[in-house]
């Protein structure tokens, strides 16, 4: 597997690859007329809307690992970014 510095990056690339996916299932079902090809004059927003609602829970079952690994790397940052405010909080404490 990659660096876990990349893990949002790779997260992020995994869910608009996986929407595009979604997305081209969609325009070749609507093509073939196996789904309704328009909702009024709205097609593409009706194909749109239509592979969000099916790449979402595809992408919560998955890419659960990538989704995991991104979080523990925002939670590791978040945390250094707490220790480096109390450090500094405690500096400026001293110096008064």
């Amino acid at each position: 597997m990659s660096s876990p510095k990349f893990a949002t990056l790779r997260y992020t690339a995994l869910r608009i690859g996986l929407f595009v996916a979604c997305f081209a299932v969609v325009w070749g079902l609507a093509y073939l007329h196996v789904i309704p090809l328009a909702v009024g004059a709205a097609n593409t927003v009706w194909l749109l809307l239509l592979a969000i609602v099916i790449s979402a829970p595809l992408s919560f079952v998955l890419l659960r690992k990538q989704r995991d690994a991104m979080s523990e790397q925002i939670v590791a940052k978040v945390d250094r970014q707490r220790e480096r405010l109390a450090a500094s909080a405690s500096q400026e404490d001293g110096l008064q």
